[in-house]
């Protein structure tokens, strides 16, 4: 399992690239995650309900009810045309840093 630290400053833009593919609820967004990583990567509900909330505040996704599911209504996530620019930049930003932590960290042993 990998330290979350690593990937805590990642986490907007992990979840934004989720949302950009489709408009997703919470628990969706969780287990895909988890998927994608082969499970080595989990992200706690507070986590991403604090994330969700950051990401609402700048307005870069927005929130709906979706249809009646085991009894009630999930909340939806969909990408606003700011959230997919500020998700350009972070995928701009995430290349830079990787070239830049490959400098140092590539070909050791």
């Amino acid at each position: 399992m990998i330290s979350s630290d690593i990937i805590r400053g990642h986490l907007e833009g992990i979840i934004l690239r989720l949302i950009y593919e489709k408009d997703r609820y919470g628990y969706e967004i969780s287990n895909e995650i988890a998927n994608r990583t082969d499970h080595k990567f989990r992200i706690k509900e507070a986590t991403l309900y604090a994330v969700f909330q950051r990401l609402v505040k700048k307005g870069l996704i927005e929130s709906y009810l979706g249809d009646v599911s085991f009894g009630s209504r999930r909340r939806y996530y969909r990408i606003t045309s700011l959230g997919r620019a500020y998700l350009k930049e972070e995928i701009r930003n995430w290349h830079e840093a990787r070239d830049i932590i490959n400098i140092f960290m590539e070909g050791l042993p």
